[in-house]
């Protein structure tokens, strides 16, 4: 009954789908994103335009569906893993603690976060990654007593924006120590009341 709802995958589509992901993850090291056309993932692949189209939709879509899984691992460490970044540090702390590991995941995937937020007007908003970054930064900045959460959410967020961060690592030549250092301050002045 309970699985009533639940659309299996079938085993072809979940096999193209695991090969267009290896190929395009390995294109992408190879050659950087903005070199890589949705042409050459179909050869590399091996599956015709249409699975491709189909399931993922353009080079967003796909970039979405590789970061899927390391955006679920940084949620999975804060809502059950160690202090400060999971349960059990101060609000102003954790807050803190998910700007470094936000800003880690970023930095090292530029390229693809950049695509997965910008492939479509407002598509960084639109992610459920998004909506549960947005309700854990806003839950903690409730949890300190700042006020108006919503708002410093939205704010320290933008500052997470992947173009931003591109920006400031690449074209400022920002260390990315110093840069996680200077904006997990900003959190933190952001959790106070």
């Amino acid at each position: 009954m309970l699985e009533s709802g639940v659309v299996r995958e079938r085993a072809d589509a979940a096999r193209n789908r695991l090969r267009v992901l290896a190929a395009a993850e390995r294109l992408f090291a190879a050659r950087g994103v903005a070199a890589v056309t949705m042409d050459d993932i179909v050869a590399e692949a091996g599956v015709g335009k249409g699975t491709l189209y189909r399931r993922f939709g353009d080079k967003g879509g796909l970039a979405m569906a590789l970061l899927d899984e390391r955006e679920r691992e940084l949620q999975q460490r804060m809502l059950r893993g160690a202090a400060p970044l999971g349960p059990g540090a101060a609000p102003g702390a954790r807050l803190a603690a998910f700007v470094q590991a936000y800003l880690d995941l970023v930095v090292a995937q530029v390229d693809l976060v950049v695509l997965s937020e910008t492939s479509a007007p407002g598509a960084r908003l639109r992610t459920g990654a998004h909506a549960f970054w947005r309700q854990h930064c806003r839950y903690l900045l409730a949890e300190s007593g700042a006020a108006d959460p919503d708002l410093r959410a939205d704010l320290l967020l933008a500052a997470l924006a992947a173009e931003q961060i591109r920006h400031w690592v690449n074209d400022e030549q920002r260390i990315p120590a110093d840069l996680a250092e200077a904006l997990s301050n900003v959190a933190q002045l952001l959790a106070q009341p």
